[in-house]
């Protein structure tokens, strides 16, 4: 009996395939037409040329010079930045044991040359004070806010928590204040209140927490409000949102410190780093998760951190998820800018914490992608900056076209002479596997910024050699079953079982070496090692949706089924046994689809 499939359907998988790349062409045009793609793959550095920044640190006055160390770091992650998904072709070298060189293909956008020389140092201070930076009282929360926490005590137990707000008594510590903000603001929070005598003397004689510069008293820990002290509160006073620009400054991590809301309306005073950006582990955006997992619209960055990091983290949850609003807020500070103070709603112990606040996805993308790969030793200003040419050019992409495109011609003359029309499977399959090639890579340029360089045409090159053996694995299966005397379309299923198994360890061992080149190699060997990658699950593609299906498609029309001289697959031409019963169905000799028992 045979073996082929009962409900073998090709043509809905021929089918599918075509409406696969219809849906890739209509994807590209659109972008072509409605956003920034071309209808040609982006070029690398060496073939289009690009830009070239020179990069010089920034010293401070606690920094007078750097070390190897901390170049080699910076050099590290600008690179990452540079080449997020490590398929842009960029390159980041030291010169002169100071300065870094970073060479783009292209123009950079001035986001992108922002992110590569900013230190984005992230650190986590726990809020002492915050004031809106067009009024004059610090905002203690509200009483319902308080009751958002997940402590669960009714709204009589919260407000007895915020009595600070009313006129101190004499035995009240300015140093304590029950933990909400400093005596000397108490007496500030409610000035359109009818003051006591109190509460007047209290804001006279212990303005902006006197009591904490007080020598005998020490902060014990970082969300003591003792760490505000005069100098501090003036300081504060004086910090004009709207035209400071401190980015670049240094802050002192041990210390408390003031700090503007990114994109302004708030001020703080922050106490001593609590964890740093160094402890990051992962960073992500998306859209936060719903109650029953469903995606909501308030989007996220998800933090993942490790080491000591976690630990720490896990420590002052702990600690700030029992204090009231605003020392439960734990800023998240981006050079010396709070990009988002948020308040604990429990402990979390596991490392991973979740930021959220009001910006788009777009922007959440770009600070998780900053965040990620760590915080630079020093910021980088920009020295120089120059357009480069190509190192190799039109001409040598020209060579490497045609060397590629003389290949596919050999390919074609040996599979016409080897395997007659059949030969043809050969031709259609690497004309579909280099037009979704093409396809693919072109798409890849529009949304991830690729760019095909010299390496990576190598790897387009060697990728015929590596398809047309999957082919050729595949035929000389499906010609030995013919001569052990199976029927032609039999012989195609029997063979395909051989071979697909033989085609899969192949391509496997190629992905694996193609994994090692992306990992160990330098950027430029990556582009080689890339495009052999993807140029391997594009063989597997065609050959399982393409070559297979088409060849029990032909072998069902009467020139291939019945084994024409011209076929490549003539019993007689290829030495069939005779046709002797061998069992399992088999018989041994050139029969044809109809005379098979």
């Amino acid at each position: 009996m045979s073996t082929q499939t009962p409900h073998a359907r090709p043509g809905r998988v021929l089918a599918g395939l075509a409406t696969f790349f219809v849906v890739l062409l209509v994807v590209l045009l659109a972008g072509s037409h409605w956003g920034d793609a071309r209808l040609t793959p982006r070029l690398g550095l060496d073939l289009e040329g690009g830009t070239q920044m020179v990069l010089t640190p920034v010293l401070t006055g606690q920094q007078q010079d750097i070390n190897q160390d901390q170049l080699d770091q910076a050099r590290d992650i600008i690179n990452q930045r540079a080449d997020a998904g490590g398929i842009a072709g960029a390159e980041v070298t030291t010169q002169g044991g100071r300065n870094i060189v970073v060479s783009m293909p292209g123009v950079p956008s001035q986001e992108v040359e922002d992110a590569i020389r900013r230190s984005s140092q992230l650190q986590f201070r726990p809020v002492l004070v915050v004031m809106p930076t067009g009024g004059l009282a610090p905002l203690p929360t509200p009483t319902d806010d308080v009751t958002d926490e997940p402590t669960g005590e009714p709204t009589d137990d919260a407000t007895e928590s915020v009595e600070p707000t009313t006129p101190a008594t004499p035995e009240a510590s300015p140093t304590t204040n029950s933990g909400l903000i400093p005596q000397g603001f108490a007496a500030d929070a409610t000035p359109t209140e009818a003051p006591t005598d109190a509460s007047t003397d209290e804001a006279t004689e212990s303005p902006a927490g006197e009591e904490s510069a007080d020598p005998g008293v020490t902060p014990t820990d970082p969300t003591d409000p003792a760490w505000v002290t005069d100098a501090l509160y003036a300081e504060f006073e004086a910090l004009d949102c709207t035209t400071d620009d401190e980015a670049t400054a240094e802050q002192d991590p041990a210390a408390a410190v003031v700090a503007c809301r990114a994109g302004g309306g708030e001020k703080y005073i922050l106490g001593p780093v609590v964890v740093d950006g160094s402890g990051i582990a992962d960073a992500s955006a998306g859209y936060q998760a719903g109650p029953q997992g469903q995606p909501s619209s308030t989007v996220e960055i998800a933090l993942e951190l490790t080491g000591d990091a976690r630990e720490a983290y896990g420590q002052i949850s702990s600690q700030m998820v029992q204090l009231p609003t605003p020392r439960n807020q734990l800023a998240a500070v981006l050079d010396r800018q709070v990009i988002v103070a948020p308040y604990f709603q429990s402990a979390i112990l596991d490392g991973r914490a979740s930021i959220t606040g009001g910006f788009t996805i777009e922007e959440a993308r770009a600070l998780a992608q900053q965040l990620k790969f760590g915080a630079l030793p020093m910021s980088f200003a920009l020295e120089t900056r120059d357009q480069v040419s190509p190192l190799l050019g039109g001409e040598q992409l020209r060579m490497g076209l045609l060397a590629g495109l003389i290949g596919m011609i050999l390919v074609f003359g040996y599979s016409l002479f080897q395997y007659r029309l059949l030969g043809f499977v050969t031709i259609g399959s690497l004309v579909l596997a280099g037009a979704l090639t093409y396809l693919v890579v072109t798409l890849l340029g529009w949304r991830y910024n690729y760019r095909l360089d010299m390496a990576g045409v190598t790897g387009l090159i060697v990728a015929v050699g590596i398809t047309a053996d999957s082919f050729i694995v595949f035929f000389e299966r499906v010609r030995d079953e013919v001569r052990d005397g199976r029927t032609i379309r039999s012989a195609v299923d029997a063979g395909w079982e051989r071979a697909s198994r033989t085609i899969l360890a192949g391509d496997a061992v190629t992905l694996l070496a193609a994994g090692v080149l992306w990992t160990l190699a330098s950027s430029n060997v990556r582009g080689f090692a890339f495009t052999l990658g993807l140029t391997t699950i594009i063989d597997l593609i065609i050959v399982f949706f393409f070559t297979k299906p088409m060849m029990q498609w032909l072998t069902r029309r009467e020139f291939f089924g019945q084994g024409h001289k011209l076929s490549g697959l003539n019993p007689e031409l290829l030495g069939a046994r005779n046709p002797i019963y061998a069992g399992r169905g088999r018989v041994r000799g050139p029969i044809t689809e109809g005379a098979q028992a």
